[in-house]
């Protein structure tokens, strides 16, 4: 099968600040990924790699075969950590946006799953929770027909009780062939949806494995075995 994506000896400095050190990964179509890490591990800047927003120190990323380029952005939809549309900016507004923006946008999609969580297409984001702009953010992300999705921290500013429902929008909106790559804090929250998982510390790969090996392997849950590996007796 070939490799949607592949990281091939990546590394990312920030002056004598070593970020990501000789990364290498291979990523296949169809899977669900959880990236875990600490904050400052790296996983952010890995994604902002593979979206072209921060420039490669040395080594080289691939989309399906070729190097990260405005081509391969048009079939990767990003959910950054932080929000980025301006505060005056209505839903409606945001739609619009990304429908100028994005060819493979599905206004009629983003329209649906915003009804589904309750959101009014009239509201401006000043007048939004933080949850709410995320769940905004996600939809837009999601109604995307794209290859690769990747998702910073979707959950962070959701109540429990909405996180299920995320989860569960998330499987049945993105695309069949797609790849998922999704980062959070919360791994208890995620690991029932996980084909594999990507463990990162201080900028190196420690672990990348099929969720249920590692689990059925160590016989313990991910988030477990995540605390044991990283933060050995230490609690967080």
């Amino acid at each position: 099968m070939t490799n949607l994506l592949e990281f091939k000896n990546v590394c990312k400095n920030f002056g004598e600040k070593q970020i990501l050190k000789n990364i290498n990964l291979e990523i296949k179509p169809n899977k669900i990924i959880g990236v875990i890490g600490q904050n400052g591990s790296g996983k952010t800047s890995m994604f902002k790699l593979i979206n072209d927003l921060f420039t490669i120190s040395s080594g080289e990323i691939l989309f399906l075969g070729k190097p990260i380029s405005v081509e391969s952005k048009k079939q990767i939809s990003y959910l950054p950590e932080r929000t980025y549309f301006d505060k005056n900016t209505t839903v409606l507004e945001a739609l619009k946006i990304f429908e100028t923006f994005y060819e493979d946008f599905d206004r009629q999609k983003a329209e649906r799953l915003l009804k589904d969580l309750d959101l009014d297409i009239n509201s401006s984001m000043e007048k939004m929770s933080k949850g709410m702009k995320e769940k905004v953010q996600l939809v837009l992300v999601m109604s995307r027909h794209a290859k690769l999705y990747i998702l910073d921290e979707p959950l962070g500013g959701v109540d429990p009780a909405t996180r299920d429902y995320i989860l569960d929008t998330i499987l049945k909106n993105f695309e069949d062939d797609a790849t998922l790559l999704i980062s959070t804090h919360m791994i208890a929250d995620i690991e029932r949806i996980l084909d594999e998982v990507i463990i990162i510390d201080k900028g190196e790969i420690l672990l990348h494995e099929n969720a249920d090996e590692l689990r059925q392997r160590e016989n313990k849950s991910i988030d477990e075995y995540f605390r044991g590996l990283v933060y050995g007796k230490k609690s967080y």
